[in-house]
């Protein structure tokens, strides 16, 4: 049987090929599809559930980190100081303190204010004890204070105000707000320009990403930048490093999906508010709209107007760049693209748009977070670490209670800002003067550093530890740098101690004295020996030189040779031992340490004047006070650290040394009065490279440095860049309530205080044709002739007043001058009994010279800070 094959037409087997193909092919795509799709699908699952848990965990905990806060020294209220019911009213609601009776009592405490009166309690959170007490007021000032149980106080302490919250470990700064506190404009203005979906998207807005995806391929740089909701920066911010990889936006949406189900969109946006980082302010990141509203504005974030939300919604985008100290300009075409931006979803009008763009850009001070002392808060935080010894105590939410007085710690920096000018100038003119000279060395400005204590003690109350903080963090209050001329008083001082202990000091002609204002020392070119063969040969400013004076006036004057022939006398080692007990680690017995070739910091050396203001007794300076727990716990309370180390006799007679700095008309620091400020005080200029004034009230001591970075010789005297700060400063102090009570400083028993001639250093009398001046002795070293009988003159006034008459020969004067020293003298400490000291025979305070004319004793003579320099930076070695 035959059999028929009917083949295929070739059309056929081609499309039938084709069709088997394409299902093959199809299938392998769905099979690579499906594939992926299980494989980003339990790929997605697991990053899923790994970022699920690891937001959980982080929810779990405290959002941000519960910082220690910085707390100010109380207030101290005293009968007699101006303050009012409203000031103080303002003070306990600051503190956190509520009305009685008004709603529920905070934990802080109530108070009660009438029309002159204000009734205080303290509640159990608070830093003081629970006492009340009742403030009574009369013609703008305090009449009264009385304790609950009606007993009349002398004084009574306000709440702490709170300064600032320390930085987290990354060093970031937040204030932390609730989607309450911020303006309504605020959030307008950072939807407008960051997310204008996010009240409806789910966490991504896929709207949005079409839209920035058609503006990119536009060239449109204004919505240049990517399609990220609030919630997803958010996401980045708090999860994720900065990185910029597919793998990295894969788990940035992750994140965003667990927060969208974790929160509402007003707990985002306030946590947003909270964390989005804004800047720098010095050394630490400003986080969050809280903290830069202050940082930028000086306010609180509910007041800012809508041309300050706009300018902080504009940072976001790149804070750096836009920063608006620096880069004003940018910042504000930054803000006006927001208020555009605000216009185009209906936030603002058109019109209200313009105006706000001619509004003008108002900081707040460049000198950034003034008045939250940042030198002064940075010393503190590393007195915790050293102290808590807890790597955690700035988690804990701890409340530090710190010395420092936020109205002085303002006085000090307006002082620097201003006066500092007045130091630039001088620079200028400087430089001016070597470029004209052919030397074309940069010009380098100053730095310069403050610290304000009380003297009795201890208490740090205002440090500035640099001109701009957010320039520099470096702080200069506790830099090393030779001491100058400060030093100075010490060696008198030790004198005063030697002669209270009994013993005098001998001169180079064997003639032995007890050491007083009125002992002759001798101001020429002096060659010093020490340490065997090794010699020391110091200039004199300007290299004038006055012969014999007195050793009142070798201060005043800030004579070298006078110094370090008195310290030769004394012994350079007793010197030495007495500086390193006020404070002064590195003062080692040599020449050049007399007039302050050694360093300290000027905290130290407000440490170390507290000797000289505190009746001999050294109080460490300190600046925490109190730790205590959120609730009120302590936990750890300090107290300052006192040494008796001068005789209150020694130091008093050093003080009043210091006096005639300022008051003498011929003093280095007399210019501090021609300044305005008139209150009793004592002080010293120093001028070694730096420039530096050292002085204080009855309550108020004061060190003020200034000095180049680079160690370069600043070629001001102490007296024309340092004492005009310390003026600005302490005019400005004794106008505070506080500090405006200052008195007159009150001699111990055992010195006398006498009126001199000044030409003959004895007791002045009508008969005295010169000026007179005070000064104090130990008693029974007082002169006791008047200048009368200077020389022995008997004739009556009409004859001397006309010369006519016999007149006495003069007997030759006995000046101590410098030799080397007799054997050490060890000063008595303060307590013990003394022995009575020898009267000292009449000395005079210059060797002859011409009496000045009339015109001269009328207008007096011209003035420096002259031989306040050390010549030698570096001092000789010498043995320990």
């Amino acid at each position: 049987m035959a059999v028929k094959i009917k083949f295929a037409a070739p059309e056929a087997r081609s499309e039938s090929g084709k069709s088997w193909l394409t299902r093959r092919v199809l299938l392998a795509v769905g099979a690579v599809v499906g594939i992926v799709v299980v494989f980003f699908v339990a790929v997605f699952s697991f990053y899923y559930f790994k970022y699920q848990h690891i937001v959980d965990d982080r929810l779990a905990k405290p959002l941000f980190a519960n910082t220690a806060k910085i707390y100010a020294a109380p207030t101290e209220l005293r009968p007699g100081q101006k303050y009012t019911v409203r000031y103080i009213e303002q003070q306990l609601r600051s503190a956190g303190y509520t009305v009685d009776g008004e709603g529920s009592a905070s934990p802080m405490g109530t108070f009660t204010a009438g029309a002159e009166s204000i009734t205080i309690h303290p509640g159990p959170q608070s830093f003081h004890a629970p006492d009340a007490a009742t403030v009574t007021f009369d013609s703008g000032s305090i009449s009264q204070i009385t304790g609950s149980n009606g007993q009349q106080l002398a004084a009574y302490e306000l709440e702490p105000l709170l300064i600032t919250d320390l930085s987290d470990e990354n060093r970031a700064k937040r204030r932390i707000v609730t989607y309450d506190d911020l303006p309504k404009t605020l959030v307008q203005a950072v939807t407008s320009i960051e997310d204008r979906r996010f009240f409806e998207h789910g966490g991504v807005d896929y709207y949005s990403i079409l839209g920035w995806t058609w503006h990119d391929l536009r060239g449109d740089r204004r919505f240049a930048g990517g399609a990220s909701t609030l919630t997803m920066q958010l996401a980045k911010i708090m999860f994720l490093t900065p990185e910029r990889t597919f793998s990295r936006k894969v788990r940035q949406i992750l994140v965003t999906f667990q927060l969208e189900n974790h929160y509402s969109k007003q707990k985002i946006f306030e946590i947003y508010a909270n964390q989005v980082p804004l800047g720098q302010r010095g050394s630490f990141s400003v986080n969050g709209f809280g903290e830069a509203a202050q940082a930028y504005f000086g306010k609180d974030v509910r007041q800012l107007t809508v041309p300050e939300c706009a300018l902080l919604a504009g940072l976001i985008q790149s804070p750096s760049r836009l920063n608006p100290y620096r880069h004003a300009e940018r910042a504000v075409a930054r803000r006006n693209v927001v208020l555009d931006a605000m216009v185009e979803t209906g936030s603002i009008t058109k019109e209200q748009a313009e105006e706000y763009k001619a509004t003008p850009l108002k900081l707040a001070p460049g000198a950034v977070d003034a008045g939250e002392a940042p030198y002064f808060v940075d010393l503190v935080r590393d007195q915790l670490a050293q102290r808590l010894n807890d790597a955690d105590y700035n988690q804990q939410g701890l409340r530090i209670y710190t010395s420092l007085d936020p109205e002085l710690q303002r006085a000090a920096t307006e002082a620097v800002n201003e006066e500092m000018k007045n130091v630039d100038e001088q620079v200028e003119r400087l430089h001016a003067r070597r470029v004209k000279a052919g030397d074309e060395s940069p010009i380098v400005y100053p730095q310069v550093a403050i610290v304000a204590l009380n003297p009795h003690t201890g208490q740090v109350l205002a440090l500035v530890g640099g001109r701009n903080y957010g320039a520099s963090q470096f702080n200069h209050a506790v830099s090393n740098r030779p001491t100058g001329s400060i030093f100075k008083p010490f060696v008198y001082a030790a004198a005063f101690n030697t002669s209270l202990a009994g013993a005098q000091l001998t001169n180079s002609d064997g003639v032995s004295a007890t050491f007083s204002p009125v002992t002759i020392l001798n101001d020429q070119q002096t060659t010093f020996t020490f340490a065997g063969n090794q010699t020391y040969s110091p200039k004199d400013f300007e290299g004038k030189y006055f012969g014999e004076v007195t050793a009142r006036e070798a201060l005043y004057r800030s004579l070298n040779n006078p110094t370090i022939s008195l310290a030769e006398m004394v012994g350079y080692n007793n010197v030495a031992s007495l500086a390193r007990d006020a404070g002064i680690k590195s003062a080692r017995g040599t020449p050049a340490m007399a007039i302050g070739a050694y360093g300290s910091t000027p905290l130290e050396m407000a440490g170390a004047y507290t000797v000289f203001a505190n009746g001999g007794v050294k109080i460490d300076p300190w600046m925490v006070a109190s730790v205590r727990h959120p609730n009120g716990d302590p936990v750890a309370d300090y107290t300052p650290t006192t040494k008796p180390i001068l005789d209150p006799r020694a130091a008093f007679l050093t003080l009043g040394l210091m006096e005639a700095v300022m008051n003498d008309p011929h003093g280095t620091a007399a210019g501090v009065r021609s300044m305005g400020f008139r209150a009793p005080a004592a002080g010293k200029t120093g001028t070694s490279h730096d420039a530096w004034f050292a002085g204080f009230t009855s309550n108020l001591l004061t060190i003020v440095w200034v000095g180049n970075d680079d160690y370069s010789d600043i070629k001001i005297e102490g007296a024309h860049a340092a004492a005009p700060i310390w003026a600005d400063f302490m005019k400005r102090a004794i106008a505070l309530p506080q500090y405006s009570d200052t008195k007159d400083f009150v001699p111990p028993q055992g010195v006398v205080q006498v009126t001199l001639d000044r030409a003959t250093n004895l007791l002045a009398d009508a008969t005295c044709s010169d000026s007179d001046y005070s000064a104090y002795f130990l008693e029974g070293t007082q002169p006791t002739d008047t200048c009368d009988h200077a020389n022995g003159d008997q004739r009556n006034l009409f004859q001397r007043i006309f010369g006519l008459g016999e007149k006495p020969a003069t007997p030759p004067s006995t000046p101590a001058a410098q030799t080397p020293a007799p054997q050490p003298v060890t000063p008595v400490p303060a307590g013990q009994p003394q022995p009575t000291a020898q009267a000292q025979p009449p000395v005079t305070d210059d060797k002859p010279k011409k009496k000045p004319g009339f015109f001269r004793r009328l207008f007096g003579g011209s003035k420096k800070d002259n031989n306040d320099q050390t010549d030698q930076p570096q001092p000789p070695a010498t043995p320990q």
